[in-house]
């Protein structure tokens, strides 16, 4: 199983919100560029990068400091946050980001999700946020009707799949495993789970239950976690 730091980006600083609310913001690094150059000297394999600004604005706002990243680091990474466009998801790509996330747009415009899976095959995931089980969009500021298991099905075609719990994330509480397990099993993409994920058990208990990945963030800036235990226990 693989191990993806986060980076989430707001205002050019390296940040993490509990339950994705922009008041309950702590700023972990001022240079989100550094920061990802630790996670690669510390073994990181994958990053996983969210543009917080975009997925509360519904347009990229740190793409320079991605850019920045991409040329300084050897590993791949992925990022989400506003990407809700064609034109978007090329400029994502275009930058040397290996996979670019599909969120609100995959539930408003399935249509679009499937046109850029046609154009840049794995290179396309699919982010589905959930709360109390149905989707979440927007930056987590509306819910959705849509079931995330349902949903989750109907993104036939998609290859990598990032969960999401919403009422874990940043709360070092554990990831939800049940609904975790739920889209694991209703899906033949590779599914990585995110949300919660406090300690070396959580990441035992999220491989036993088959998933691809597991994105950890404030466990690792906190210091619950260091990153080279948690590559050893994933593997």
């Amino acid at each position: 199983m693989q191990i993806l730091p986060a980076i989430d980006l707001r205002g050019g600083k390296c940040v993490n919100l509990i339950q994705g609310i922009a008041e309950q913001e702590t700023v972990f690094s001022d240079s989100p560029i550094e920061m990802a150059k630790q996670w690669q000297a510390d073994g990181a394999e994958y990053l996983h990068l969210v543009d917080l600004d975009g997925a509360f604005q519904g347009e990229s706002a740190n793409l320079h400091i991605v850019r920045e990243i991409v040329e300084v680091l050897d590993i791949p990474m992925q990022l989400g946050g506003g990407i809700r466009s064609m034109d978007q998801v090329d400029a994502v790509l275009d930058l040397g980001v290996h996979r670019a996330i599909l969120g609100t747009v995959a539930l408003k415009q399935p249509d679009l999700v499937k046109q850029a899976c046609a154009k840049h095959g794995e290179r396309i995931a699919v982010g589905i946020d959930a709360k109390d089980g149905m989707v979440a969009t927007h930056g987590w500021l509306e819910v959705s009707q849509k079931p995330a298991v349902e949903f989750a099905v109907e993104m036939d075609g998609v290859q990598t799949i990032i969960y999401t719990d919403i009422k874990s994330d940043g709360m070092l509480k554990g990831p939800n495993v049940a609904a975790t397990a739920d889209i694991i099993n209703a899906v033949s993409a590779d599914v990585i789970a995110s949300g919660g994920v406090t300690s070396l058990s959580d990441v035992e208990t999220l491989k036993g239950i088959g998933a691809y990945g597991a994105i950890i963030g404030r466990a690792l800036y906190t210091g619950d976690l260091t990153l080279s235990d948690t590559i050893l226990a994933a593997r």
